[in-house]
């Protein structure tokens, strides 16, 4: 068996060398492909490898028509917008992701923005602090639960929305349960977005939503841009001057953004949540791990393309 490891952003050296153990102990062959600029390149190494594991490389289906031989694609990563999960499934190939292995890395980098917008960008100016202020959690997963546990640190009241999680289990770990999302965004003067882009999520927070938001409230937004209205995000910071937006992936319209509202906005210069040592490993070393259990004992744990 073959595993290709294709990053176009390369893995640290020492995830690398512990791919390259877990594959080779299990008897397998390891190829690398780094810091590829042209798609050719992933096509030609893709060709005669039986799995590959991804960091925020694209899997379309043009490089699943040209892997004739691959059986499992691994994101290292939550996310996993950029598998073309329709091209894997028509051509048997199970996809995964590996939940978990960054949630801490966007967990304090959430919180981290919440800091530095309460603090004007650092800034001259009174800014305030978290202390006593609601948080609100919506999706209440892998990183809204340690989110949630680092905001008690704040001293922090902590709200939560997901209605794919028990509420006996959020109650349990002292989160304050909303019934509705419409009563997450009106209680909370800080609101941390977690949930996937997919069909049901894209442009779902928009005017109306955030409009319900305190006075002074401010959006995190440490998942995708795709579940932002954008259009609608400018009509109402053009409203509530009071209200601020930071995000961890830019908006398509974040030169508008940064134009019109200034320091009220922020976006990092690129997606930063899982750029974090630790994270690297351990989402690389899980990557390897889940493709070893799959070839040796048929483990599907993670696929996400059922």
């Amino acid at each position: 068996m073959k595993i290709l490891v294709a990053t176009e952003k390369p893995f640290a050296k020492v995830a690398v060398d512990g791919i390259k153990q877990i594959v080779e102990n299990a008897g397998y062959e390891m190829a690398l492909l780094e810091n590829y600029t042209d798609v050719n390149d992933l096509y030609k190494a893709a060709a005669d490898a039986d799995a590959m594991i991804v960091r925020s490389d694209k899997v379309t289906a043009d490089v699943v028509a040209n892997a004739p031989k691959l059986k499992i694609v691994v994101r290292a990563g939550a996310g996993y917008d950029n598998l073309d999960l329709p091209a894997c499934t028509a051509k048997n190939i199970v996809a995964m992701n590996t939940p978990g292995q960054n949630s801490n890395a966007v967990a304090e980098l959430a919180i981290g923005m919440m800091v530095f917008m309460a603090r004007n960008q650092f800034n001259p100016g009174t800014g305030k602090e978290l202390l006593g202020k609601n948080v609100g959690i919506h999706a209440y997963g892998n990183v809204g639960k340690l989110v949630a546990k680092i905001a008690k640190g704040f001293g922090m009241t902590i709200y939560a929305f997901d209605p794919f999680v028990k509420k006996e289990v959020m109650e349990a770990e002292g989160v304050v349960v909303c019934n509705t999302v419409e009563e997450l965004y009106a209680k909370c003067h800080y609101v941390s977005l977690h949930i996937p882009a997919n069909e049901q999520t894209k442009k779902s927070i928009g005017y109306d939503l955030l409009s319900k938001m305190p006075k002074g409230g401010t959006l995190i937004n440490t998942a995708r841009k795709e579940v932002i209205n954008e259009e609608e995000l400018v009509k109402l910071l053009e409203e509530r001057v009071d209200l601020k937006y930071a995000t961890d992936v830019a908006a398509g319209n974040q030169a508008e953004l940064t134009e019109k509202f200034g320091t009220r906005v922020f976006a990092t210069p690129k997606k930063m949540g899982a750029e974090t040592a630790e994270a690297n490993i351990n989402a690389g070393l899980a990557s390897a791990n889940q493709i070893v259990n799959f070839f040796k004992t048929g483990d599907t744990t993670f696929q996400v393309n059922k």
